[in-house]
């Protein structure tokens, strides 16, 4: 059976953008199944209120899903236990670095290589120990261990949107020179977006993972992750973006492209569908 999910943040409106994403899902599980995670792990910027405004304009769109709903908030354990997982085995260290060491770190001409999450560590805290991790340490993992730890020479994925039946597959150099050291763990939070997403795809036994062509290089991160602790490997498909008319991508901030401002003016969910190419 095919499963698919939609896992929004509760820190604004939904806007067309999310619509896409959602519908996309849905229709990508039918006859199978369609989940709703809350992705609510920052607590500083998720509220109540958009959460259940999130829930209002999927139903709205003609969504529904089983219940419980799973929310981040609640599987902090799950990702603790996940994080010692690799830490048991020696994949992981304390970063005490923040932006503005990696940036001078990286300030010399040859370096300053980009990956999915912004400059790529240059590994100033590599080989400090766990034992030494402090309240205000970021966990990162050890990329080059843990290559060698799985005996491979790459990771990869298959795609249905972007070359099927092709595997997406990234070398170990190229693995450590573009993305390094992600984190795993950030301050204050005791998890991050790649660690969770990994852990909750597989406890809710996602079979297809739709998601935005902007995060493409980040499933060779999860790939690695899922190698690491040895779930199952989903197929992706990673979807267009919705962009304004400046060619920009849709975020929260964008109000004015809000499904539920659309709803008071009068739009249908068909409507809503018909803008985003649906």
């Amino acid at each position: 059976m095919i499963r698919t999910r939609f896992a929004p943040s509760p820190t604004g409106p939904l806007h067309l953008g999310h619509a896409f994403a959602a519908l996309t899902a849905a229709r990508l599980a039918d006859p199978g199944q369609f989940l709703l995670r809350i992705e609510d792990i920052d607590r500083s910027r998720c509220r109540p209120e958009w959460e259940a405004a999130i829930m209002d304009d999927l139903r709205w769109l003609g969504l529904d899903w089983p219940q419980p709903v799973m929310r981040q908030s609640d599987r902090l354990p799950a990702y603790r236990a996940a994080l010692d997982r690799l830490a048991d085995v020696g994949l992981t260290y304390p970063c005490r670095c923040r932006r503005a060491d990696i940036a001078a770190a990286l300030s010399a001409p040859q370096e300053g290589a980009t990956g999915p999450d912004g400059p790529v560590y240059p590994g100033t805290c590599r080989g400090r120990a766990m034992a030494d991790a402090g309240p205000d340490d970021a966990i990162r993992l050890d990329v080059a261990r843990a290559f060698h730890h799985l005996g491979a020479d790459g990771v990869g994925f298959f795609d249905q949107a972007v070359m099927p039946g092709y595997e997406h597959r990234l070398g170990a150099d190229d693995f450590l020179g573009g993305i390094g050291d992600v984190v795993l763990a950030r301050r204050g939070i005791g998890t991050s977006y790649h660690l969770s997403v990994v852990v909750d795809d597989a406890a809710q036994g996602i079979t297809l993972v739709t998601r935005g062509k902007d995060l493409f290089d980040s499933t060779y991160i999860h790939a690695l992750l899922q190698s690491l602790l040895g779930y199952g490997r989903p197929l992706y498909h990673h979807h267009r973006l919705i962009r304004d008319a400046a060619g920009k991508r849709l975020a929260k901030r964008d109000d004015a492209r809000a499904i539920s401002l659309y709803r008071t003016q009068g739009a249908t969910p068909a409507d809503v569908a018909a803008m985003v190419g649906l």
